[in-house]
């Protein structure tokens, strides 16, 4: 389904788990919560806030008794522009919110569960870490952090947890609509599968790295991106939309 926020928790949530949703807004969490069933539990939470998302990690303890599966999917961008040109703002929600909120959430759940008991860890990455594009630089290189924070953690955590990422090409959501025409065409033509890629086909990726059929998968970067990067490499002519 284009658009879809919640794929990976609708994927989940399929495979039979319970799903723990964070986000900073009670009315969108209580939405969310609402649509997709009695078996996900909304936590009104910051993810890079250390002292709330422990309170929330105890209490899924308490509450369900273990922590499987973790999938580090939140993300800032306030940067659009130069890569000159970001300031120290931007800079520190960057890396705040992609960088070490991921490594704190990781840090938490090893802490209470994984590391005693074992579990599966994805880190949501991007394909922009892996080649340089307009606008959006620093954002990458903040993404390219997570994927080493990705192997990094593999290494160290090994073997009981498992830590991964997917890196999601340019995906089918409510911004790429609104994209003028003319760059979706140009954007299209660099994806050799034909099409933009859907919520849903990231959320099938990061259900295969959290499970068993994964498991002997660690430090693995995989990109969903309907092979526009293998694309470009083949023709050094084509270059970032």
């Amino acid at each position: 389904m284009p658009g879809d926020r919640f794929a990976i928790a609708r994927e989940l949530l399929d495979q039979g788990a319970t799903v723990l949703i964070i986000g900073r807004k009670q009315e969108g969490l209580d939405s969310a919560a609402a649509s997709l069933g009695p078996r996900c539990v909304a936590r009104l939470c910051h993810t890079a806030d250390e002292k709330r998302a422990t309170e929330v990690i105890e209490d899924l303890i308490t509450s369900h008794g273990r922590v499987d599966y973790l999938v580090n999917n939140a993300a800032a961008n306030p940067q659009w522009g130069p890569t000159i040109g970001v300031d120290a703002g931007m800079a520190a929600k960057l890396a705040e919110v992609d960088l070490w909120a991921p490594l704190l959430w990781t840090k938490l759940t090893h802490q209470v569960w994984m590391g005693a008991n074992g579990g599966s860890v994805v880190n949501i990455a991007s394909v922009g870490g892996l080649s340089p594009s307009p606008n959006t630089g620093y954002y990458n290189s903040v993404k390219v952090g997570l994927a080493f924070l990705t192997k990094q953690l593999s290494a160290e955590l090994a073997p009981r947890v498992r830590v991964n990422a997917v890196a999601p090409g340019f995906i089918d959501t409510d911004m790429a609509r609104h994209m003028p025409p003319e760059q979706r065409a140009a954007l299209l033509r660099q994806i050799p599968m034909g099409r933009l890629g859907l919520p849903a086909d990231i959320a099938a990726a990061t259900s295969f790295l959290l499970s068993d059929h994964a498991g002997w998968i660690t430090g693995h970067l995989l990109a969903v991106d309907g092979g526009m990067l293998n694309a470009r490499a083949f023709d050094p002519a084509v270059g970032p939309v």
